[in-house]
């Protein structure tokens, strides 16, 4: 049986964790019974913490306080939050900068050595700034709450050329791809799913009604969507080559990769440039045919007659 002051500790530790707990469920984790799991309640009560009751289960719950609880994390929960916030200092969020970096140090202060060992070896490792636009978090939380709620949103969509459109969506989830963020949505005015960038995004608030929620496409879908989506240009390629060979090169946030039969495979990718699309294709090492777009067929004509032309030497 766990001595007095550990079994609040582990108490505090399970309450934290987001969902409603009988008494006996409780009294299981801790190995006693259910009597004393009422006056170790009264105890981190007394303490100022402000466990609610939950009617109907005869359960507990940790409510929402004046001031934060300290959070009680394992090893790997302390040393997944000195990542992410190691992350976050990259600013793919904007303004959230500084706020990481002081996270952190307070983080590493309260951290037993065996720990706060293993997160300063993160110092070591280089983090490269994030080269996508950053995304203010006001976007984020206003999004992800409409998401969460199943609330319409609309908001102001700037597209690559800055033609701006107020969108009625659906949103369903966020996606980060380490580089950008993404809303994956249902679009009422085209009655389909679409991919929106965080950054080129605006919300109207407040939020539209609620809304029954559809059955969201798979990941992969997904990701199709992040790859071509917000680009001026979607192309597709059939590639000379198994797709696990082309997909084990191509990060799924840059192209989605689709065999065809055991030689060859689908490739569709977006770009804001032609050359770009050219030459990452070609670099792949393998034989490929142009599909579309026919801007791309016409700018592979005029580039092949550039390259052969710079491989004469002149008399």
């Amino acid at each position: 049986m766990l001595e007095t002051s550990a079994r609040l500790l582990k108490l505090l530790s399970l309450l934290q964790s987001p969902r409603d707990w009988s008494g006996t469920a409780l009294a299981e984790e801790l190995g006693v019974g259910v009597r004393t799991v009422r006056r170790d309640v009264d105890k981190l009560r007394n303490l100022g913490y402000p466990v609610d009751a939950v009617p109907g289960v005869a359960g507990y719950r940790l409510g929402a306080g004046a001031a934060l609880p300290p959070l009680l994390l394992d090893d790997e929960e302390a040393v997944a939050v000195a990542i992410g916030l190691r992350a976050a200092a990259t600013g793919s969020v904007a303004g959230i900068e500084e706020s990481s970096v002081r996270a952190l140090t307070k983080l590493e202060q309260v951290l037993p050595s065996r720990l706060r060992h293993r997160v300063r070896l993160l110092q070591s490792v280089a983090v490269a700034p994030s080269v996508g636009a950053a995304v203010s978090p006001e976007v984020v939380m206003a999004v992800a709450t409409a998401a969460r709620d199943h609330q319409r949103l609309r908001f102001d969509y700037r597209s690559h050329d800055g033609t701006s459109t107020v969108r009625t969506t659906e949103p369903h989830r966020l996606v980060h791809t380490g580089r950008r963020w993404y809303l994956v949505a249902w679009d009422l005015d085209r009655d389909d799913w679409r991919t929106f960038r965080l950054d080129r995004l605006e919300p109207r608030i407040p939020t539209g009604p609620r809304f029954t929620p559809r059955d969201a496409p798979e990941l992969d879908r997904t990701m199709q969507g992040v790859a071509s989506g917000g680009y001026r240009y979607q192309a597709e390629f059939v590639i000379q080559a198994p797709a696990e060979q082309i997909a084990d090169r191509i990060p799924s946030t840059v192209g989605a990769v689709e065999s065809i039969d055991d030689s060859s495979c689908l490739l569709k990718v977006g770009s804001n440039s032609l050359d770009d699309l050219l030459m990452h294709t070609g670099s792949l090492g393998y034989d490929f045919t142009i599909l579309e777009p026919s801007e791309l067929i016409e700018r592979s004509h005029l580039l092949a007659a550039r390259l052969t032309a710079a491989t004469v030497r002149p008399a």
